[in-house]
Protein backbone atom coordinates (compact mmCIF):
# COMPACT_ATOMS: atom_id res chain seq x y z
CA UNK A 1 0.00 0.00 0.00
CA UNK A 2 1.33 3.16 -1.02
CA UNK A 3 -1.22 5.46 0.18
CA UNK A 4 -1.94 7.32 3.27
CA UNK A 5 -4.70 8.82 5.61
CA UNK A 6 -4.08 11.82 8.16
CA UNK A 7 -6.95 12.72 10.31
CA UNK A 8 -5.87 16.53 10.92
CA UNK A 9 -7.69 19.09 13.19
CA UNK A 10 -7.42 23.00 12.43
CA UNK A 11 -8.09 24.28 15.53
CA UNK A 12 -11.00 26.58 16.51
CA UNK A 13 -10.25 28.95 14.02
CA UNK A 14 -7.29 31.40 14.14
CA UNK A 15 -4.59 30.33 11.96
CA UNK A 16 -2.04 30.64 14.59
CA UNK A 17 -3.85 27.94 16.57
CA UNK A 18 -3.24 25.26 14.09
CA UNK A 19 -0.51 22.94 14.66
CA UNK A 20 2.77 22.96 12.86
CA UNK A 21 2.01 19.17 12.38
CA UNK A 22 -1.28 19.64 11.17
CA UNK A 23 -0.01 22.49 8.66
CA UNK A 24 2.67 20.10 7.50
CA UNK A 25 0.31 17.12 7.43
CA UNK A 26 -1.89 19.24 5.16
CA UNK A 27 1.02 20.60 3.31
CA UNK A 28 2.11 17.08 1.93
CA UNK A 29 -1.19 15.68 0.89
CA UNK A 30 -2.21 15.44 -2.42
CA UNK A 31 -6.03 15.21 -1.69
CA UNK A 32 -7.90 17.20 1.04
CA UNK A 33 -11.00 15.48 2.45
CA UNK A 34 -13.56 17.56 4.94
CA UNK A 35 -16.54 19.60 5.56
CA UNK A 36 -16.64 22.47 3.02
CA UNK A 37 -15.93 25.46 5.77
CA UNK A 38 -13.28 23.64 7.39
CA UNK A 39 -11.42 22.98 4.01
CA UNK A 40 -12.11 26.75 3.75
CA UNK A 41 -9.81 27.35 6.30
CA UNK A 42 -6.40 25.81 4.77
CA UNK A 43 -5.01 28.48 2.14
CA UNK A 44 -3.97 26.97 -0.87
CA UNK A 45 -0.40 25.62 -0.65
CA UNK A 46 0.22 23.48 -3.85
CA UNK A 47 -1.80 23.73 -7.59
CA UNK A 48 -1.52 19.86 -8.06
CA UNK A 49 -3.65 19.63 -4.43
CA UNK A 50 -6.95 18.51 -4.47
CA UNK A 51 -10.28 19.42 -2.68
CA UNK A 52 -12.90 17.16 -1.69
CA UNK A 53 -15.77 18.71 0.11
CA UNK A 54 -18.82 17.71 1.53
CA UNK A 55 -21.77 18.55 3.52
CA UNK A 56 -21.61 18.27 7.42
CA UNK A 57 -23.87 15.52 7.91
CA UNK A 58 -22.25 12.69 5.79
CA UNK A 59 -19.11 11.94 7.84
CA UNK A 60 -19.23 8.17 7.60
CA UNK A 61 -19.62 9.33 3.87
CA UNK A 62 -16.45 10.86 3.84
CA UNK A 63 -14.68 8.96 5.62
CA UNK A 64 -14.94 6.09 3.05
CA UNK A 65 -14.25 8.33 0.25
CA UNK A 66 -11.03 9.31 2.05
CA UNK A 67 -9.79 5.45 2.62
CA UNK A 68 -10.95 4.92 -1.05
CA UNK A 69 -8.42 7.29 -2.21
CA UNK A 70 -5.85 6.34 0.28
CA UNK A 71 -6.11 2.40 -0.95
CA UNK A 72 -5.90 4.24 -4.23
CA UNK A 73 -2.14 5.40 -3.56
CA UNK A 74 -3.35 9.16 -2.96
CA UNK A 75 -2.06 10.97 0.76
CA UNK A 76 -5.09 12.20 1.87
CA UNK A 77 -5.78 14.36 4.61
CA UNK A 78 -8.89 14.43 6.66
CA UNK A 79 -9.75 17.46 8.19
CA UNK A 80 -12.23 18.06 11.21
CA UNK A 81 -12.46 21.74 12.67
CA UNK A 82 -10.75 21.53 16.64
CA UNK A 83 -9.43 17.98 17.92
CA UNK A 84 -10.24 15.53 15.26
CA UNK A 85 -10.86 12.88 17.78
CA UNK A 86 -13.23 15.04 19.98
CA UNK A 87 -17.18 14.68 18.56
CA UNK A 88 -15.26 14.29 14.97
CA UNK A 89 -13.82 12.49 12.37
CA UNK A 90 -10.93 10.57 13.79
CA UNK A 91 -14.03 8.16 15.10
CA UNK A 92 -15.59 7.97 11.97
CA UNK A 93 -12.73 7.27 10.04
CA UNK A 94 -12.38 4.16 12.26
CA UNK A 95 -15.43 3.27 12.73
CA UNK A 96 -15.24 3.11 8.28
CA UNK A 97 -12.48 0.94 8.65
CA UNK A 98 -14.01 -1.36 10.99
CA UNK A 99 -16.77 -2.17 9.05
CA UNK A 100 -15.87 -1.40 5.63
CA UNK A 101 -12.89 -3.06 2.81
CA UNK A 102 -10.68 -5.02 4.96
CA UNK A 103 -7.57 -3.61 2.60
CA UNK A 104 -8.27 -0.44 5.29
CA UNK A 105 -6.80 -1.72 7.72
CA UNK A 106 -3.18 -2.48 6.54
CA UNK A 107 -3.26 1.38 5.53
CA UNK A 108 -1.06 3.91 7.07
CA UNK A 109 -3.11 5.77 9.04
CA UNK A 110 -2.51 8.78 11.65
CA UNK A 111 -3.88 11.56 13.93
CA UNK A 112 -2.77 14.77 14.50
CA UNK A 113 -3.98 16.49 17.39
CA UNK A 114 -5.50 19.56 17.34
CA UNK A 115 -7.02 23.12 19.56
CA UNK A 116 -10.48 21.55 20.66
CA UNK A 117 -13.22 23.86 21.44
CA UNK A 118 -13.74 23.56 25.25
CA UNK A 119 -9.54 24.34 25.30
CA UNK A 120 -9.89 27.37 23.31
CA UNK A 121 -13.40 28.27 25.31
CA UNK A 122 -11.82 27.48 28.75
CA UNK A 123 -8.56 29.37 27.79
CA UNK A 124 -10.89 32.91 27.19
CA UNK A 125 -11.89 33.05 30.88
CA UNK A 126 -9.40 32.05 32.45
CA UNK A 127 -9.23 27.89 33.94
CA UNK A 128 -12.67 26.53 34.65
CA UNK A 129 -11.16 23.17 33.48
CA UNK A 130 -8.86 23.15 36.27
CA UNK A 131 -10.79 20.53 38.47
CA UNK A 132 -11.85 17.12 36.98
CA UNK A 133 -14.38 17.91 33.89
CA UNK A 134 -16.34 15.85 31.16
CA UNK A 135 -17.35 16.72 27.45
CA UNK A 136 -21.26 15.45 26.54
CA UNK A 137 -22.50 16.51 22.87
CA UNK A 138 -25.97 17.10 23.42
CA UNK A 139 -26.75 16.40 19.71
CA UNK A 140 -28.73 13.70 18.82
CA UNK A 141 -27.83 12.59 15.71
CA UNK A 142 -26.28 9.18 16.81
CA UNK A 143 -27.64 8.86 20.08
CA UNK A 144 -30.87 8.84 22.06
CA UNK A 145 -32.12 11.95 23.66
CA UNK A 146 -32.47 9.59 26.84
CA UNK A 147 -28.63 8.49 26.94
CA UNK A 148 -27.69 12.55 27.19
CA UNK A 149 -30.05 12.52 29.56
CA UNK A 150 -28.63 10.02 31.88
CA UNK A 151 -25.31 10.95 31.55
CA UNK A 152 -26.14 14.85 31.97
CA UNK A 153 -27.60 13.25 35.64
CA UNK A 154 -24.55 11.38 36.10
CA UNK A 155 -22.07 13.87 35.67
CA UNK A 156 -24.22 16.59 37.83
CA UNK A 157 -24.50 14.18 40.34
CA UNK A 158 -20.37 13.28 40.41
CA UNK A 159 -20.24 17.32 40.24
CA UNK A 160 -18.17 17.70 37.07
CA UNK A 161 -17.75 20.39 35.37
CA UNK A 162 -19.16 20.11 31.90
CA UNK A 163 -18.53 20.88 28.65
CA UNK A 164 -21.69 20.55 26.44
CA UNK A 165 -20.74 20.52 22.74
CA UNK A 166 -23.09 20.82 20.25
CA UNK A 167 -25.48 22.68 22.12
CA UNK A 168 -28.50 24.05 19.88
CA UNK A 169 -29.12 23.88 16.03
CA UNK A 170 -32.20 24.77 13.88
CA UNK A 171 -33.40 21.21 14.21
CA UNK A 172 -32.74 20.83 17.65
CA UNK A 173 -34.14 24.24 19.84
CA UNK A 174 -34.92 23.12 22.42
CA UNK A 175 -32.49 20.92 23.62
CA UNK A 176 -30.07 23.07 25.75
CA UNK A 177 -33.02 24.59 27.44
CA UNK A 178 -34.19 20.97 28.64
CA UNK A 179 -30.64 20.35 29.54
CA UNK A 180 -30.09 22.84 31.62
CA UNK A 181 -33.53 22.14 33.36
CA UNK A 182 -32.76 18.34 34.13
CA UNK A 183 -29.09 20.42 35.81
CA UNK A 184 -30.99 22.94 37.53
CA UNK A 185 -32.24 20.03 39.71
CA UNK A 186 -28.97 18.62 40.52
CA UNK A 187 -27.04 21.32 40.82
CA UNK A 188 -27.64 24.44 43.15
CA UNK A 189 -28.47 28.26 41.15
CA UNK A 190 -25.72 30.06 41.71
CA UNK A 191 -23.49 27.17 40.19
CA UNK A 192 -21.41 29.01 36.98
CA UNK A 193 -22.70 28.72 33.30
CA UNK A 194 -20.32 30.12 30.61
CA UNK A 195 -21.54 30.93 27.03
CA UNK A 196 -18.65 30.85 24.88
CA UNK A 197 -18.76 31.60 21.41
CA UNK A 198 -16.71 31.50 18.44
CA UNK A 199 -13.63 30.96 20.89
CA UNK A 200 -10.64 30.80 19.34
CA UNK A 201 -11.51 33.82 16.61
CA UNK A 202 -11.57 36.98 16.50
CA UNK A 203 -15.34 37.01 16.72
CA UNK A 204 -15.39 35.26 20.48
CA UNK A 205 -18.29 36.32 22.97
CA UNK A 206 -18.64 35.43 26.28
CA UNK A 207 -21.35 35.66 28.07
CA UNK A 208 -21.05 34.67 31.75
CA UNK A 209 -24.07 34.01 34.07
CA UNK A 210 -25.36 31.15 36.40
CA UNK A 211 -27.59 28.10 36.03
CA UNK A 212 -30.51 29.45 38.50
CA UNK A 213 -30.57 32.22 35.26
CA UNK A 214 -29.20 30.93 32.14
CA UNK A 215 -30.56 31.49 28.75
CA UNK A 216 -30.75 28.66 26.20
CA UNK A 217 -31.46 31.42 23.19
CA UNK A 218 -27.69 32.52 24.05
CA UNK A 219 -25.98 29.47 22.42
CA UNK A 220 -26.20 28.54 18.51
CA UNK A 221 -23.82 25.57 17.28
CA UNK A 222 -20.79 27.79 17.67
CA UNK A 223 -21.43 28.15 21.34
CA UNK A 224 -19.22 25.44 23.32
CA UNK A 225 -21.24 25.96 27.10
CA UNK A 226 -19.25 25.09 30.38
CA UNK A 227 -21.57 24.30 33.29
CA UNK A 228 -19.18 25.04 36.39
CA UNK A 229 -18.76 22.38 39.45
CA UNK A 230 -19.79 23.45 43.20
CA UNK A 231 -15.87 24.75 43.45
CA UNK A 232 -15.99 26.78 40.56
CA UNK A 233 -15.46 30.61 41.02
CA UNK A 234 -14.34 33.90 39.99
CA UNK A 235 -11.81 36.13 40.72
CA UNK A 236 -12.19 39.11 38.96
CA UNK A 237 -13.01 39.01 35.71
CA UNK A 238 -11.66 35.29 35.54
CA UNK A 239 -13.55 31.78 36.01
CA UNK A 240 -11.78 28.98 37.11
CA UNK A 241 -12.09 25.58 39.10
CA UNK A 242 -9.70 24.92 42.02
CA UNK A 243 -7.56 21.53 40.80
CA UNK A 244 -8.05 20.14 44.05
CA UNK A 245 -11.46 19.43 47.40
CA UNK A 246 -9.49 21.93 49.85
CA UNK A 247 -10.82 25.34 50.06
CA UNK A 248 -8.57 28.01 48.68
CA UNK A 249 -7.59 30.85 51.43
Amino acid sequence: MTGSLVVVGTGPGRAELMTPATAAAVARATDLVGYGPYLDRIPATRPDQCRHASDNRVELDRARHALSLAAAGRHVAVVSGGDPGVFAMAAAVFEAVEAGDPVWRTLDIRVEPGVTAMLAAAAEVGAPLGGDFCAISLSDNLKAWTTIERRLAAAAEADFVIALYNPASKARPHQLGDALELLRSKKKAETPVLFIRAAGTTDTKVVATTLGVADASVADMRTLVIIGASTTRQVGRWIYTPRGEREVS
